[in-house]
């Protein structure tokens, strides 16, 4: 079963040079919305394993990346591709929105 990916300043770059989509949920320890949608990412990493990229990025360990995508509110979970932000979600939703917004970049 795929697990989410551990996204930090130092290791994104490396991630976004995939050609496969990247879902990136941007979270915090103190956020009790964050700790609703994780289990739900560490489900869809299961899911779409070899076919995308799951991961997490603790905005409070990663100013940088944080800083670089306007992260203002969390959770926000953003879809890349190519580099390229194709889609964001901010706030708790459904798993099966978040599985949408994947497949639409796939």
């Amino acid at each position: 079963m795929g697990k989410a990916v551990q996204l930090t300043d130092s290791n994104f770059e490396e991630i976004l040079k995939t050609d496969q989509p990247v879902l990136v949920d941007f979270w915090a320890e103190w956020c009790g919305p964050c700790k609703m949608i994780g289990p739900v990412v560490e489900e869809l990493a299961g899911d779409y394993e070899g076919k995308a990229v799951i991961g997490k990025l603790n905005v409070d360990d990663n100013p940088e990346v944080s800083a670089k995508f306007g992260i203002r509110s969390i959770p926000t979970l953003l879809v890349i591709k190519n580099g390229v932000v194709v889609d964001k979600q901010i706030g708790v939703v459904p798993k099966s929105v978040l599985a949408g917004k994947i497949d639409s970049a796939l």
